[in-house]
C-alpha cells in the first residue's frame, strides 16, 4: 500500500520579541497568571496558553530589525470569568497603562485594555459564556440571551 504524504500547515500560535525578557516574564507570569510551558535558555519562552516570547529577535534572524516602540497594531487577547476582579489586580500593578478601563460593547462582552512592558496591546474581557449566564441570572430568557449575545438559541439552552 502506498502512502501519500500530505501537506498541511498548522497554525503554532503568536510570538512577541521583547525588549527585556526578565521584565516581561514577570509580567506575563506573576500579574497575567501565565504557566511556562518551554523555556529555552530565557531567550526564547513558550507559555501553555499559546503565545511565546523571543529575547534579541533581530539576534535570532540575523537582521537588523528595529523594534517599534507601541506599535498599536497587534493584541494579544485574554478571557476571564471574572472581569472585575481581574480589572481591581490589574488598577494595582504599577506602571500599568490603562488605554481603557471597562468598557462593554453592544453583544454584552466587557473588556479592559492596556499595555504590557514592551507596550504591546493586551486584552482581557470576559469570556461569552460569562456574558451569556450574566445575562440569564439577571432574568433574561434564552430568546432574548440569544439575541443580544449572538449566539445560537441552542447554544444558550445549554447554559440554563
Amino acid at each position: 500500500m502506498k502512502r501519500e504524504l500530505v501537506l498541511a500547515m498548522n497554525y503554532g500560535g503568536i510570538m512577541i520579541a521583547v525588549k527585556d525578557m526578565n521584565k516581561a516574564r514577570q509580567f506575563y507570569e506573576e500579574v497575567m497568571e501565565q504557566k511556562v510551558m518551554m523555556n529555552l535558555d530565557n531567550m526564547h519562552v513558550a507559555y501553555e496558553s499559546g503565545f511565546s516570547m523571543q529575547a534579541d529577535y533581530a539576534g535570532l534572524l540575523d537582521v537588523p530589525l528595529e523594534m517599534k516602540e507601541q506599535p498599536n497594531n497587534f493584541q494579544l487577547y485574554f478571557e476571564v470569568e471574572d472581569l472585575d476582579m481581574w480589572e481591581e489586580k490589574l488598577s494595582k500593578v504599577e506602571g500599568i497603562e490603562f488605554l481603557h478601563h471597562s468598557k462593554e460593547y453592544p453583544w454584552g462582552q466587557r473588556v479592559i485594555r492596556f499595555y504590557d512592558p514592551d507596550k504591546f496591546i493586551v486584552e482581557v474581557s470576559e469570556s461569552m459564556t460569562s456574558v451569556a449566564k450574566r445575562y440569564l441570572a439577571q432574568g433574561m430568557s434564552v430568546e432574548e440571551t440569544a439575541e443580544k449575545t449572538m449566539f445560537p438559541v441552542e447554544f444558550v439552552k445549554e447554559l440554563v
